[in-house]
Order: C-alpha cells, then structure tokens, then sequence
C-alpha cells in the first residue's frame, strides 16, 4: 500500500502549523492529551453535532462527524479558523484518502462558535494534496526541524517543550 496511506490527518494538518510540531507528533510524543484547548474542542463536537455518529476511525484518519444522508458528508469540527489552510488539506486529505477506496464523500469544515462552515472537494486536488504527503514523509525521514517562534506557539500543547528546555 501507499506510504501516504499511513499518514493521519492530524499530521497533515499540522504540517501546515509547524513542521516541528509535526515531526514530535509523528515520533509518538504527543501532549495533545493535556490541552485545554483540544478538550474544548471535543465539547464544541458533542454540543454542536450531538445526535450525529462521532469520533469515526477508518484506517489512520478521524473524522470528527459523519453524516449520513442521500451522500456521505464528513465534518470535521474546529474551535476557529485560525488555521483555516490546515483544516483545509486536513479534509482534504480525508476525501482523497477515502477516494482510494473508492469511498466518495462530500467534505465539511464546521467552525461552530463563528456560525462558518466551508465545502472542501477534491476535485482538481488530487496532485496537489499528494504533493503534500511527499513533503510531510520528507519531514518526517530527516532530523527534528529546529522549532521556529510563530504568534500562535504560546497556545500550543508544545510550547514549554520546543522554547523552555
């Protein structure tokens, strides 16, 4: 099977926020688990997508929210569109590793707090998304990327191990 196969979306979405915080994810050393910020996200699904089937694991991707209608649609739930380019590539990488199944969905961006949601297809993205499984599996074959300080660190679950050591 595909080396992209074996990616997670979660690495794609953070290739676009910092490669370092990729590499440290994608090496299991995950601090995801003690963020305030991920646990508010957690509540914003369950508030907001309640009778929906949740948390749906296929291969290595989450979706947040599956729905099931005349088409699948996937959802996948954000606190801000902050990082709204990552969330991008992050569903698109959902439909696109769906497509290698065969599985066609349609595929959401839901910013529940600023009443947002974003369609995301991968129509005419197909080159563009593996291009971007190339570089992460790049990333992830060299040493850890020496963190760079963005406006957005002091926010990450990261932070006192990339600038306080």
């Amino acid at each position: 099977m595909f080396e992209e196969m074996y990616i997670r979306g979660t690495q794609v979405n953070y290739y676009f926020i910092c490669r370092t915080k990729l590499w440290l994810f994608s090496k299991n050393v995950s601090m995801e688990q003690e963020s305030d910020l991920v646990k508010l996200g957690l509540l914003l699904q369950k508030q907001f997508f309640g009778r929906e089937e949740k948390d749906v694991s296929i291969g290595p991707i989450a979706i947040d929210v599956l729905r099931k209608g005349e088409e699948f649609e996937i959802v996948e739930v954000k606190k801000s569109s902050a990082m709204e380019k990552a969330d991008y590539y992050q569903v698109l990488y959902y439909l696109y590793y769906l497509s290698k199944f065969g599985i066609n969905v349609k595929g959401k961006i839901s910013y529940p707090k600023q009443k947002k949601v974003i369609e995301v297809t991968l129509e005419g993205k197909k080159e563009e998304i593996e291009e971007v499984l190339r570089e992460i599996t790049e990333v992830l074959n060299r040493d850890m990327p020496k963190p760079e300080y963005k406006s957005y660190c002091r926010k990450c679950a990261y932070f006192e191990f990339c600038f306080c050591r």
